[in-house]
């Protein structure tokens, strides 16, 4: 099936949008990409229902795959190249028949190549379709971490020291015999933070050990501790692959690299720290397969997301995503971006630091050490002939007035800003000195968001939720106007999971965000110019039928996507 097939394929099931397939098709020309692994990275489309789709054209059965199920010795048939070259994956393997899964079962040359094997072991063959995912994390298990890890520590045969209160001099990191098994340690660590999905990679000198630590779903856990001589030969490392001076470990530094990762391109931003012990590395991982999540992967459904799409279809005006540190404001803000991203407008964004570099965007990242600021950058755009504006933060009074100014003067600008919930944006930009009768021609949107944890589907279990969270429920929806308050009846059922090989016994796997999203109304525009105040807008809202954080999330517990107790913990009653 050639990649215009598979195209028209998905457009006859509804699966794609000529919007969406027009940016595939041109991403995939200039990148020499295969369509199919584009869409998988960009979750576009759900790989299981690609997957059935290919089956029902194809007639081959389509198989669900749990990667650390397989046998370690039913991998050591078929040898890590062929299976990320070819897109196949060994499933089982019963007297003299061996199961394969392929992503493109009608490949002639995966076919060749998987027969060649099969007539080499004197083994038959049968045949699953399986989807990009499962393959992917066929894949992963032929690249054990700690084991790479292990014979790399061996091989260096470190003495045992004093700890880190020991002198260590600078090139000791130049010895030939050191040089490879320090890169190899480097690289490893690296790729495994990436094939777990975290977020963030800590490599912390501590007295006796030098620990790594990665952070997954929000939480950091210890992954590997190596021997504390180490600490210097491994923090160089990283500081000459993001350029950074070695010889400088007084002050911190940033930096930035780009690798590629079970080959598909990465950028890392590296910021060192100085300690008592040593430095400190904290490396952020930005992997746009992981970072850049349409608005399902969000978690904006229902009336929230009908908000978002209106408010983003106005010719100009403010979107400003607010919430604490931590609880995604920038991972929405690139999918807003994504949505607008367009050959026909001109987008120029003012970042610190840039994240994700989005084709099509014209990004900036500010530097206020010199004076290039997100107030002075904005002066800057605007000469720019923009179309959409995005500004990574308003922190200032001027940065406040300059982006209002410029959706008045008609651009849309994208924002975050720091605030408890929705309702709290406007008294919070009045108090930045912006004149509230400016705020209801230039503010469209007001959307705050918290993270939380996504139940792990394999193991979920429902339960009848105790009584003081019935009654918290009961409370919640019951102001949940529509259909949606009447979905669910007394009584409530929760979820929980307890773990599984699957989730790693987390009983988690990901993260989805709670919204809310406070339109500007000629409600919300009257108490505005009257003189708003926080009782006011909160009775405004709930007339206009905004779902708040806690709403939403007690309707997304009640789905079993995520816990009841995570919800009640990021939230407050209103």
């Amino acid at each position: 099936m050639t990649d215009d097939q598979f195209l028209t394929e998905l457009i006859k099931a509804g699966l794609i949008d000529e919007v969406s397939l027009t940016k595939i098709k041109r991403e995939a020309f200039l990148s020499g990409k295969k369509i199919e692994g584009l869409i998988s990275e960009r979750k576009l489309i759900d790989d299981v229902k690609i997957a059935e789709l290919k089956s029902r054209i194809l007639k081959i059965p389509y198989q669900k795959l749990n990667a650390d199920s397989i046998d370690i010795k039913i991998l050591e048939i078929i040898p890590e190249e062929t299976v990320r070259t070819y897109g196949v994956a060994p499933i089982s393997k019963t007297d003299n028949l061996l199961v394969v899964g392929m992503v493109s079962p009608d490949d002639q040359k995966a076919q060749e190549a998987l027969k060649f094997i099969a007539r080499r072991h004197r083994l038959s063959l049968g045949i699953y379709l399986i989807s990009h995912s499962d393959w992917q994390a066929v894949l992963k298990r032929y690249s054990p971490f700690k084991s790479e890890i292990e014979a790399a520590v061996q091989s260096l045969n470190l003495k045992t020291g004093d700890g880190m209160r020991k002198f260590v001099r600078l090139d000791e990191a130049a010895g030939g015999a050191e040089e490879a098994p320090i890169i190899r340690i480097v690289a490893d660590t690296i790729k495994e933070a990436v094939e777990n999905k975290a977020s963030d990679i800590h490599i912390e000198p501590q007295d006796t050990y030098l620990r790594i630590r990665f952070r997954i779903d929000g939480e950091l856990a210890e992954t590997a501790s190596l021997p504390v001589e180490m600490s210097q030969l491994v923090i160089s490392r990283v500081k000459v692959i993001s350029n950074l001076k070695i010889d400088e470990t007084r002050i911190p530094q940033d930096g930035r690299f780009r690798s590629k990762v079970n080959d598909r391109p990465i950028d890392f931003r590296v910021s060192t720290f100085p300690t008592p012990l040593g430095e400190k590395v904290a490396i952020r991982i930005l992997d746009q397969s992981v970072g850049l999540k349409t608005f399902d992967q969000l978690g904006l459904v229902g009336r929230n997301l009908d908000a978002v799409k209106s408010g983003l279809d106005k010719p100009y005006g403010m979107v400003l995503v607010s919430g604490p540190t931590g609880s995604g404001k920038s991972t929405t803000l690139y999918s807003l971006l994504q949505t607008l991203n367009d050959q026909s407008v001109n987008i120029v964004s003012l970042e610190d630091p840039v994240e994700y570099f989005v084709t099509g965007v014209n990004q900036s990242q500010v530097r206020p050490e010199i004076g290039y600021d997100f107030a002075s950058g904005l002066r800057q755009i605007l000469r720019q002939d923009p179309d959409i504006i995005m500004v990574g933060e308003i922190r200032d009074n001027e940065t406040a007035g300059l982006a209002v100014h410029a959706a008045l003067t008609g651009h849309i600008v994208l924002s975050t800003i720091h605030t408890n919930n929705s309702v709290g944006v406007i008294p919070r930009l009045i108090d930045m000195k912006v004149e509230p009768f400016l705020l209801p021609s230039a503010v469209n949107l007001m959307i705050a968001q918290r993270l939380v944890s996504l139940l792990c589907n394999d193991c979920k279990k429902s339960e009848e939720a105790s009584a003081p969270i019935q009654k918290i429920i009961k409370t919640a929806i019951t102001g949940v106007s529509g259909d949606l308050g009447a979905k669910y009846k007394e009584p409530y059922k929760i979820y929980h999971a307890p773990g599984c090989a699957r989730c790693k016994n987390k009983g988690f796997t990901g993260r989805m965000a709670i919204f809310e999203v406070f339109e500007m109304t000629p409600g919300v525009a009257s108490i505005v110019t009257s003189g708003p105040n926080a009782e006011k807008l909160l009775a405004e809202s709930k007339r206009q039928g905004m779902i708040t954080l806690r709403q939403d999330g007690i309707l997304k517990a009640l789905a079993g996507l995520i816990s009841i107790e995570d919800v009640i913990r990021e939230t407050e009653e209103v």
